[in-house]
């Protein structure tokens, strides 16, 4: 079955409902989501949304605040470009409905994380991204232009490769003509063809065993892309937040928000001690990569699962009012945040590479955009700065909106696209195979490619996962399709470009630290690929 659409979405997050509702007074829109519209990462995002609002704040502030997290990697130009459009998009999140907290005196009530010098983040009690993405889906819903594929699987972008001819990294312009779908309800293939498409897909967090992120983030987009011989670069920046909530079998993991240590509780050992004036001057609020290794470090240190989060010095209604998911969530597990400490611990969070994208949000691709989390735009560098990451999803949402706008009409649908070729599928695997090859994976990267590396972890990893890939695509080539297999085979393909990445960078910067390069190299020279 074929389905023709002027715009076709592959996500339903802040990123991708931002671009369909600005694209969708100009034509026809699909959007592909492999669950519910509201399961997305966006709606997992607790702290909020960073933008420059009231002084003392300033665009110069927050810019320094990024590049200096982001550790000598961002592209100054576009972390310029994204600090000072964050008020105008702002503007449209809550003219689509978005309610972001006020004060007594009618203003934004703004908090402040790790690595911002100023308060500056803009949130709805604990749970920004839930009232973001609740916005965004009753505006997408209600909008007669857009259509809505829920429990649908993109398997792969339409490129010339499906066309016969063959397609390399050398290829002088390869063509996006749509996306191949699984109707995870009835099993059925669907062919979408698009004048553009834009991929909007999240994070990569199940790629390792402790992640804070939704089951479905298994970096399909960056798998698509790859495959599809785009630009994809710096993924060995990955993300974990050192605040996890500590509970064992729970997945995805539970966030206890930096915005509770930008509230003024402290990070303690297990012997009751402060250990973050150890590692930084700016102690509980230093960035992320900082405050995640000392928790590791601590944590081998004392031969410990966890550290602690210590808010009881705090006044315990404006904890509560503050941050009243986080209060309910450990009740329910005997914790009362106002009188016990939390038991904390680094997980996998978000990915700082991705599809490398310009400042149109325009990918290696012809007339495939992409946006959110599963990109690279620059901004992040190294290292993500707090709430950047829901700013620089709806601000590239929008620059893609119009840059697709004034070149859709000069694309033509590809109609001879052929149907997805399932010749030599026979039967469904036994869910076992597909479980326990999950399962080793990301206690592979999770052991061997994550918060500390080394030399012979990365090729441990490395030579680990060719035998898992090699048994997946066997599975692939001869079983029926389903979620989890196609889920298997793209967190495969992350894992690869992950350690890829690692094993090129010969220096420890940022999220990237291997103990065979504890330094800096100022001279590196690093490509994409």
């Amino acid at each position: 079955m074929q389905i023709q659409t002027d715009f076709l979405i592959i996500g339903s997050g802040l990123a991708g409902l931002s671009y369909a509702l600005k694209v969708a007074d100009y034509g026809k829109v699909c959007i592909i989501t492999k669950n519910k519209i509201d399961e997305s990462n966006t709606g997992y995002a607790q702290g909020g949304i960073a933008a420059v609002t009231y002084s003392p704040d300033s665009y110069t502030k927050h810019i320094e605040d990024t590049l200096t997290a982001g550790d000598g990697l961002c592209d100054s130009r576009v972390v310029a470009l994204v600090v000072k459009e964050a008020a105008d998009r702002i503007n449209e999140l809550v003219n689509w409905g978005a309610q972001f907290d006020i004060n007594a005196d009618g203003k934004f009530d703004l908090a402040r994380e790790g690595g911002h010098s100023e308060h500056r983040i803009l949130h709805h009690k604990d749970n920004t991204g839930k009232e973001i993405q609740r916005a965004l889906t009753e505006s997408v819903q209600n909008h007669k232009n857009i259509t809505i594929y829920e429990n649908h699987f993109a398997l792969d972008i339409i490129t010339q490769h499906h066309l016969g001819e063959i397609v390399t990294r050398q290829t002088p312009t390869i063509e996006c003509y749509g996306a191949y779908a699984l109707d995870l309800k009835t099993n059925a293939l669907l062919t979408f063809l698009s004048r553009v498409t834009l991929i909007a897909t999240g994070g990569i967090g199940n790629v390792y065993h402790t992640t804070t992120n939704p089951t479905i983030a298994t970096g399909d987009g960056i798998a698509m892309v790859h495959r599809a011989r785009g630009t994809v670069e710096n993924m060995e920046f990955v993300q974990f937040h050192p605040t996890s909530l500590y509970n064992p079998g729970e997945r995805p993991s539970f966030l206890i928000t930096e915005a509770m240590r930008g509230f003024g509780a402290v990070l303690k050992n297990r012997q009751g001690e402060e250990f973050m004036h150890k590692y930084d001057k700016r102690a509980s609020l230093a960035p992320r990569d900082i405050v995640a290794r000392a928790i590791d470090s601590e944590m081998k240190l004392y031969g410990d699962d966890y550290v602690f989060l210590d808010a009881t010095h705090l006044d315990s209604n404006a904890l509560i009012e503050h941050f009243p998911n986080i209060y309910s969530k450990c009740l329910l597990l005997g914790i009362d945040i106002t009188k016990d400490k939390i038991p904390v611990v680094p997980a996998a969070h978000y990915v700082c590479g991705g599809i490398k994208v310009d400042n149109n949000a325009a990918t290696s691709i012809k007339r495939l955009y992409a946006a959110g989390e599963n990109t690279n735009t620059g901004l992040h560098g190294a290292n993500r700065l707090a709430s950047n990451s829901l700013l620089e999803a709806v601000v590239y949402s929008h620059r893609a909106a119009l840059h697709s706008v004034e070149n859709y009409k000069h694309y033509s649908f590809q109609t001879d696209i052929p149907d997805w070729n399932d010749d030599g599928t026979s039967h469904p695997e036994e869910m076992i195979l597909i479980t326990q090859e999950f399962k080793e994976l990301q206690q592979m990267m999770s052991n061997y490619v994550g918060i500390v590396r080394s030399n012979l972890r990365l090729k441990r990893a490395h030579d680990r996962l060719e035998i898992i890939f090699r048994e997946t695509e066997d599975l692939f080539e001869r079983s029926v399709l389903s979620q989890s297999l196609c889920e298997l085979r793209n967190a495969i393909t992350v894992a690869y470009t992950i350690i890829k990445f690692a094993k090129r960078r010969k220096e420890s910067r940022g999220l990237h630290f291997n103990v065979d390069f504890p330094n800096k190299n100022p001279h590196l020279d690093f490509h994409a690929v």
